[in-house]
């Protein structure tokens, strides 16, 4: 993700911070500087949200390392001001395989509770629905050891239920379409799930602008447009799965040849939409020359270097009769937006991101208008 630095690996996972996360370091100095008006309670502040932050990159870790042990990749965690995302290079393919991912990270954050309870005798005192969150009655009076392991105890009860709301982007929505998609079918799952995540969103939203709780509102947002977008995902998956990477590559692109120069490459940037190029020498295919290394070269060569000299030349390679939604996942896997076609040994053509994105249009258009036509026909 861009704008985020790593700051440690765990086994094999980069860890990274996005540079808004500091924001959430500031919004807990200032609530507990308001609260004691001291400069050591809005150092408490910060360190408390530090502490929370750990929760959450171990509750991400918990959906991480279950998911390799499905021999599912996990490219990066990302600290964000909302939470953490582990993000993967695929979807669980089987049922059983997601609902053990989705409950893997509030499972971490009951132990941690548990574990929280033990100096604290397992007496944490009665919890309150507050605009910072569910917090236990008179905590906060002064910053304190025990004051920190009481709000690190409530604040990861609140993870728990938080995470298990049965809505899509959360693990209780990913747990329901699990359970959903063992007797119905994933896409069918996912829009099932979606709808009662959204409906759930409602009526969140409704009890926060009716109670005043603008951080109950602003979840109740978060869920709703993230529900959309995970049968907007699961709707596009299932259309590239029908289509093959051999019936959308640019049959007839341009390329290059190994003798070719800079200017070259300029002016079929000029004079075609056409932002990737192969280098063949021959029939074979030795790299790509694309628009952004094109730019890159004008600003750091003077003169009109060989194609060769500004080329990539690793290009990930997918075989014709694979499906779009393989090869997208392959792109996500190489962290490339262009792959090579091949039928066999023989190179066909370049296949970019754009070309997925604008094949799923197209199709999706074509099916909408069949499902019409089909619709409005006589019985």
């Amino acid at each position: 993700m861009s704008w985020s630095y790593r700051i440690t690996n765990v086994a094999g996972i980069p860890i990274r911070v996005h540079v808004t996360f500091f924001l959430i370091l500031l919004l807990g100095a200032y609530q507990w500087y308001g609260m004691l008006g001291t400069l050591g309670a809005a150092a408490f502040g910060a360190a408390l949200m530090l502490l929370l932050f750990l929760c959450v990159v171990l509750h991400e870790l918990g959906h991480s390392l279950v998911a390799q042990a499905y021999g599912i990749p996990v490219r990066e965690i990302v600290l964000l001001p909302l939470g953490g995302v582990a993000q993967m290079t695929k979807h669980p393919e089987r049922p059983a395989h997601e609902l053990l991912i989705a409950l893997a990270g509030p499972l971490v954050n009951v132990l941690i509770a548990a574990l929280l309870l033990l100096p604290l005798g397992f007496r944490a005192g009665p919890m309150l629905l507050t605009d910072h969150g569910l917090l236990p009655a008179g905590v906060g009076d002064e910053p304190s050891l025990r004051t920190a392991i009481t709000w690190l105890f409530a604040a990861n009860v609140s993870l728990v239920l938080f995470n298990l709301i049965p809505a899509f982007p959360l693990d209780g929505g990913r747990a329901l379409r699990a359970l959903l998609a063992m007797s119905m079918g994933p896409r069918a799952a996912t829009r099932a799930a979606a709808s009662i995540g959204q409906l759930l969103a409602v009526l969140l939203g409704v009890y926060g602008v009716l109670n005043s709780h603008f951080v109950l509102t602003l979840v109740a947002v978060f869920i709703f447009f993230g529900a959309g977008q995970e049968t907007a995902e699961a709707d596009a998956k299932t259309v590239l799965k029908t289509l093959r990477v051999g019936d959308a590559y640019n049959k007839h692109a341009l390329s290059l040849a190994v003798g070719d120069r800079l200017s070259r490459v300029v002016d079929f940037l000029l004079t075609s939409y056409q932002p990737d190029f192969a280098v063949l020498q021959g029939s074979r295919l030795i790299g790509i020359v694309t628009r952004a290394h094109v730019l890159a070269a004008l600003e750091a060569h003077p003169g009109d270097v060989f194609v060769t000299a500004i080329m990539q030349r690793e290009v990930p390679r997918v075989e014709a009769a694979r499906s779009l939604d393989e090869v997208q996942l392959a792109m996500q896997q190489a962290n490339s937006r262009v792959v090579a076609v091949y039928e066999g040994s023989r190179f066909l053509g370049l296949v970019a991101r754009e070309d997925i994105g604008e094949a799923l249009a197209v199709q999706t258009f074509v099916q909408r208008q069949r499902q019409r036509r089909e619709a409005s026909s006589p019985a």
